[in-house]
């Protein structure tokens, strides 16, 4: 597994990460028309394209882009906005490399993240690299709540 700083000869792969990944996460949880809107928002490649910078990439040994994460910076809090595997690759590490990536770029600031309630999978992965419970917050559109948790600063 390799993890690498996104170039923007990427975007298509990490698209198809979204693709990949939000039918079988998703569905389950909110339906087939919240997977929909969530990627033709979400996924767009201009949005993707504006948070290049900001994005790292999983490579599988044959250099096929399985993962991906991206961030921002909100106050003196990092972010994470999207950390998703495609589902051949989840349980292969490489979850838990993009998000160590993530922490390392956040120099030991606070780092924030969400995942959608009921994503039980999630909620476990996240505890398990340290994060806690801060709110929950009810979609605008009905969809199931976002569980926003945080992994507290590590800096004096």
């Amino acid at each position: 597994m390799r993890i690498r700083a996104a170039v923007e000869d990427d975007l298509t792969a990490i698209a198809e990460v979204g693709h990949r990944t939000w039918p079988p996460t998703y569905e389950p949880l909110a339906g087939k028309e919240y997977v929909a809107n969530g990627l033709a928002r979400w996924w767009s490649a201009d949005l993707l394209r504006q948070a290049v910078a900001r994005t790292f990439v999983a490579e599988d040994a044959a250099g096929a882009v399985v993962g991906m994460t991206s961030y921002g910076e909100v106050d003196d809090r990092v972010v994470v906005w999207k950390l998703y595997v495609v589902p051949e690759a989840q349980r292969s590490g490489a979850g838990s490399a993009l998000l160590r990536e993530v922490l390392a770029a956040a120099d030991g600031r606070a780092v924030r993240l969400a995942y959608i309630d009921g994503n039980d999978r999630a909620a476990k992965f996240y505890a398990g690299h340290g994060f806690a419970y801060l709110r929950r917050e009810p979609d605008a559109n009905g969809g199931p709540d976002s569980v926003w948790l945080e992994r507290a600063a590590s800096r004096p």
